[in-house]
């Protein structure tokens, strides 16, 4: 277990910001590769390797977490870059989230690393750009994995298992009208239609529900219109934020609203997608086995880039992330590493 917290200590001394996160891909492919793992493969800053017995015949699962992190914000009371341990807690930046995750899955993959007749093909992917959704990160990576069954995703749950997650779309909507002066009733005012949608945003109900999550929740986040008091607006520009839960895709709702609504409405993208796993998959019974809980998570991770069953689940706790003066305890990561070995006994031996 030291060797996997002197790796995270490392980490967390060593800045990876999105879209900067060289330095730590190295230290994890060098890692891996002292650790006499053969064919350590990295593509930009993502860094993937597979057990030593790899059977193409078998199904494979994706043991996934991210080393990015966000950059620290300014209510820090200590160097976020220093690594420092107090009363059994590692305190740093990327600590909870998700270096604890990434120092974890490492431990459990390498457990199983040399194991003959395993059920399952393992394949440990440690990928960048997650905190911001980065086109560079798991997704960049996925064609050249190789068909995968289900994946772990690391990120810190408690180690409870989160069964499933909200997708996120963003709409950008127009409604448009005709110029004129305010004085004279003249024109056809853009803000009138756009409220007419935007009500409609507010009040309508999807008529498939989730169990864990409920409706799928729209909100309308901003407005625009009008350029001056006397002039009757011709364009009213409004974002919609949307939620969408395991029940529908982000496709299908995307079709209901341009049913329903008169403005023009694009989606910034479709393509962090809700997740989920059967609360049936052995994966998951092997968790509630341990007397761990399952539930669904509010927030987005790496899953929503994945197309397969994904159970969402890590040491540390989702509260501190992007905190100040971020930390995860070291007893955190110990149960972390047995709940993982533990779960993939039940399922691999």
């Amino acid at each position: 277990m030291k060797r996997y917290i002197e790796l995270l200590e490392r980490l967390i001394g060593t800045p990876s910001y999105s879209r900067e996160e060289a330095q730590t891909a190295a230290i994890l492919e060098a890692f891996l590769t002292r650790e006499g793992v053969r064919d350590v493969h990295r593509s930009g800053n993502n860094v993937w390797a597979y057990n030593r017995a790899f059977d193409p015949s078998k199904p494979t699962i994706l043991l996934n977490s991210h080393h990015d992190t966000v950059k620290p914000n300014s209510g820090w009371s200590r160097d976020p870059f220093v690594p420092t341990v107090e009363a059994g807690r590692l305190y740093g930046l990327g600590s909870n989230d998700a270096g604890g995750s990434v120092v974890s899955l490492m431990a459990a993959f390498l457990h199983f690393y040399e194991a003959e007749g395993l059920a399952y093909n393992l394949c440990l992917a440690l990928t960048a750009e997650e905190e911001v959704s980065g086109q560079n990160g798991i997704e960049s990576i996925l064609p050249q994995l190789g068909e995968l069954s289900f994946a772990i995703v690391g990120e810190p749950t408690g180690m409870e298992l989160a069964i499933a997650e909200r997708g996120l779309m963003v709409l950008d909507c127009v409604s448009r009208g005709r110029a004129g002066h305010a004085a004279r009733d003249e024109g056809e005012n853009a803000i009138y239609k756009a409220m007419r949608d935007i009500e409609w945003f507010r009040s309508y109900r999807f008529p498939r529900e989730s169990a864990l999550f409920g409706g799928v929740k729209m909100s309308v986040t901003i407005v625009s219109a009008g350029t001056q008091h006397n002039v009757v607006p011709a364009e009213c520009r409004f974002t919609v934020d949307i939620r969408v839960p395991d029940t529908y895709t982000n496709e299908e709702v995307l079709a209901v609203v341009r049913e329903h609504v008169e403005a023009e409405v694009s989606a910034r993208s479709t393509r962090l997608k809700p997740s989920s796993i059967d609360p049936s998959h052995p994966i998951v019974r092997a968790g509630v086995a341990l007397g761990r809980h399952t539930y669904g998570s509010p927030t987005l991770s790496d899953q929503a880039l994945l197309s397969i069953p994904s159970l969402k689940m890590g040491p540390g706790d989702s509260a501190r992330s992007h905190a100040a003066d971020e930390f995860i305890r070291i007893d955190e990561i110990k149960g972390a590493v047995e709940q993982y070995i533990a779960m993939l006994d039940a399922i691999c031996l």
